[in-house]
């Protein structure tokens, strides 16, 4: 028979002798201290009964390069997660200019065209001449205008301002003495002193409002009030009509040629043949008498394919001559406001203080740190580059040799030989050889350092 424990007749679960009364050589430490030890891995506290647990397996690592090294380089949906912000903007962007365009043109698409129905455009009152029997032909080029000219027929030019010097000039010496009429729709300064000499334009706008003839023209006074508003004009020249004034200046002017039936019309602005403001006030009816006057109209969109335009020596001109007036006093400002922004976050310098690391952080830390940082770049070269400097200043002192000429292989490695127990030994390629090419070479040269290093010491 086997003889009973001492715990045989103690029922299971019951704590035994020890359990209820613990030796002070056996007690744990931490129970001192009045805390329990943690209970052991996959146990119930108190019971010593081991538990049953699933554990959920941790992700397994990143799927190592072939040359054994984890590779960092970001995947296309890390690419796509860090820019899409920036791309979204861009194609906003894109997408606001391409509407914008699109209304915009739309807006100014055939402006003063009587071929265009357009709100810029000027079809109805080609339509309505048509209806009157006078003919209205497009050209587009300054020798087309030219040729034009003549008593029958009236020259509008739509945007006198688009032409060049030479081809106003030749313009106004066509028309000069033509017998016709030449109409000019709100010609700037400089384009109605050469197209209309005599004549020079107020740099301040006339009031945006219709104005009342207040002249003897018949075509003004039966048209009545007119949107012609826009450039002012004033002329010292005899037997001229000044209508529609504002501030004192006529917006509408007709200058009779000094020869002949012809004259010159200026108008502020073409408001009175636009399809949009053709049937307010009396503008309908002011067109429509300037330009039907003759049995033809030839109206002259100026185009910058002109062959006078292209031949022009205005044109010719550099760079430099094409940026206004005020660039340089507009540069400069720009280097004093960037100068002050420099001057207002620029670094205060100042002397040195010494500060104390709040941290202490142990050295083994720190070269651990930097080993990771070596290896999440890949950057083997760089840290066998460090371990064999490293080395040769330890060892430039062994052997005699300055630290300064410890890196040159021609000073170091004759005095290194003669302190290692085999001469023969060539230790070039472990102190000054190419970088290691795997994470396990660079492991091996470290050693063979350390190896080296020994040897010397104990030499």
């Amino acid at each position: 028979m086997t003889e009973p424990t001492p715990n045989s007749g103690r029922a299971q679960g019951d704590p035994t002798p020890e359990q209820r009364h613990p030796r002070p050589d056996s007690a744990h430490p931490s129970s001192h201290s009045g805390h329990q030890p943690p209970p052991e891995p996959g146990t119930h506290p108190g019971t010593g009964t081991t538990a049953t647990a699933t554990l959920t397996a941790p992700p397994p690592p990143p799927a190592p390069d072939p040359d054994g090294t984890t590779s960092i380089t970001p995947t296309t949906r890390q690419i796509w997660t860090r820019t899409r912000g920036i791309a979204l903007a861009l194609v906003f962007l894109l997408v606001a200019a391409v509407v914008i365009a699109v209304v915009r043109s739309g807006e100014q698409h055939g402006a003063l065209d009587p071929r265009s129905a357009d709100q810029r455009g000027s079809r109805a009152v080609a339509e309505l001449l048509a209806d009157r029997g006078v003919h209205t032909r497009v050209v587009t080029t300054t020798a087309e205008a030219r040729a034009a000219a003549d008593p029958d027929t009236t020259l509008l030019v739509a945007v006198p301002d688009r032409l060049t010097p030479h081809q106003q000039s030749q313009l106004r010496s066509a028309t000069a003495d033509s017998g016709g009429r030449t109409v000019l729709v709100a010609p700037g300064s400089a384009a109605v002193q050469r197209l209309a000499p005599g004549v020079t334009a107020d740099p301040e706008p006339a009031a945006d409002e219709p104005l009342a003839p207040g002249c003897a023209l018949p075509e003004a006074r039966r048209a009545g009030p007119a949107n012609t508003g826009g450039h002012r004009y004033d002329t010292t020249l005899a037997g001229t009509d000044s209508c529609y004034r504002s501030y004192g200046s006529a917006t509408l002017l007709r200058l009779p040629a000094t020869t002949g039936d012809g004259d010159t019309v200026v108008l502020g602005a073409p408001d009175i043949l636009l399809n949009d403001s053709l049937d307010k006030q009396g503008n309908a009816s002011l067109a429509l008498q300037l330009l039907g006057s003759r049995p033809h109209v030839v109206w002259y969109l100026p185009s910058l394919s002109d062959e006078a335009a292209a031949g022009d020596t205005q044109n010719d001109r550099g760079f430099i001559d094409l940026i206004p007036s005020g660039w340089l006093w507009g540069t400069l400002q720009l280097f004093i406001a960037a100068a002050l922004a420099a001057l207002w976050r620029a670094r205060r310098l100042g002397p040195l203080v010494q500060e104390r690391l709040p941290v202490a952080i142990r050295a083994s830390e720190t070269v651990e740190g930097r080993a990771r940082l070596y290896r999440k770049a890949n950057a083997r070269d760089r840290a066998a580059t460090a371990l064999r400097i490293s080395t040769r200043t330890k060892l430039a002192p062994l052997i005699g040799v300055p630290v300064s000429q410890a890196h040159s292989p021609e000073t170091f490695l004759p005095a290194l030989a003669r302190q290692l127990p085999t001469p023969d030994r060539d230790p070039h390629t472990l102190l000054f050889g190419p970088p290691p090419a795997t994470d396990a070479a660079l492991i091996a040269l470290a050693d063979h350092l350390d190896a080296l290093e020994r040897e010397v010491r104990n030499s």
